[in-house]
């Protein structure tokens, strides 16, 4: 089996979910979620974990997730590297004056940007506070190993019905498909579940309905380590038109729907038969820990991630 990184982003605020969500011990044994994410990597064949953080949790997430990845082997028998990659203002181009209001990070591709030096394989990408599920990483690890190098990434999609919660709004990358690869994605930011089961963009103040079988990106991306000048060139655009905008993000989705359209990207859609769940509000933890206990009852998961 061939190298690959899984990289873990978990430096974000957790704002609407009302504290530290990528910290929160939500399983039967109060495991974090990101320690499945790791868990499923590591035996669909990922030999490296990238953990993406603030500067101030790494004791925590050492304890929590570094040391268990170093109890962790891939099928075949490797070892698993781990490394960690701080999200900070440090890293921000010279040409650019931060605005002293500014406190959210950059987004999620100043995040990816950050691990760069700790990155040189094929990687996956995604969210510290998301459950993707088991066949996701298999199959988003078989799909690494066949793409070309240069030009070429890919994405597992969820159905917009199964990633949306009862609790309040969430954000989504819309997409549109043909022939199993990606035409064109929206980030849209104020999705709205209503009590008929419709689901509509209220974003704009007026309601636009989405199908639920609509495919979304959930920021569960794989691409080669040659995206990164790319995504460097596209961040520094980015931070050029920002301004004095202290909460502009430049965002995964934005950077891929670019790249297709400039045609400098090509993008397969992958398809994953088990469920995301995940905790944009804290209503939503009880349902998360209600499924991690069902699927280690289930022996999906052992008794604990951590032996």
């Amino acid at each position: 089996m061939a190298k690959a990184a899984l990289v873990i982003m978990a430096a974000g605020m957790g704002s609407r979910y009302g504290g530290n969500k990528q910290v929160d011990g939500v399983g039967p044994n109060g495991e974090f979620l990101m320690q499945y994410g790791v868990f499923d990597a590591v035996r669909a064949g990922f030999d490296k974990i990238v953990f993406i953080i603030k500067p101030e949790i790494l004791d925590l997430i050492r304890s929590m997730c570094g040391n268990m990845v170093e109890k962790l082997t891939t099928p075949d028998g490797r070892k698993v590297e781990v490394a960690y990659a701080y999200q900070t203002y440090d890293s921000i181009p010279k040409f650019y004056h931060i605005p002293e209001e500014r406190t959210k990070p950059f987004g999620t591709c100043h995040a990816i940007l950050c691990a760069r030096e700790v990155v040189n394989e094929p990687f996956c990408v995604i969210n510290a506070d998301d459950y993707y599920g088991v066949d996701a990483y298999r199959t988003i690890y078989e799909e690494l190993m066949r793409l070309p190098k240069d030009g070429n990434a890919t994405m597992v999609g969820y159905l917009l019905k199964n990633t949306v919660t009862e609790h309040g709004t969430v954000s989504r990358g819309v997409c549109q498909t043909k022939d199993g690869h990606l035409t064109f994605i929206k980030e849209t930011l104020k999705i709205q579940l209503f009590p008929d089961g419709s689901i509509a963009d209220i974003d704009s103040g007026e309601r636009v309905d989405l199908p639920g079988d609509t495919v979304v990106s959930m920021n569960f991306w794989g691409f080669m380590p040659s995206i990164f000048p790319v995504m460097e060139q596209y961040f520094e655009d980015f931070l050029r038109n920002a301004g004095d905008n202290i909460k502009a993000e430049c965002l995964l989705p934005n950077m891929v729907g670019d790249l297709i359209h400039q045609g400098k990207l090509q993008v397969s859609v992958l398809s994953s038969k088990d469920r995301w769940f995940g905790m944009t509000y804290h209503e939503d933890r009880a349902m998360v820990a209600d499924e991690l206990k069902r699927l280690q009852s289930i022996g999906v998961y052992p008794a604990k991630l951590t032996d």
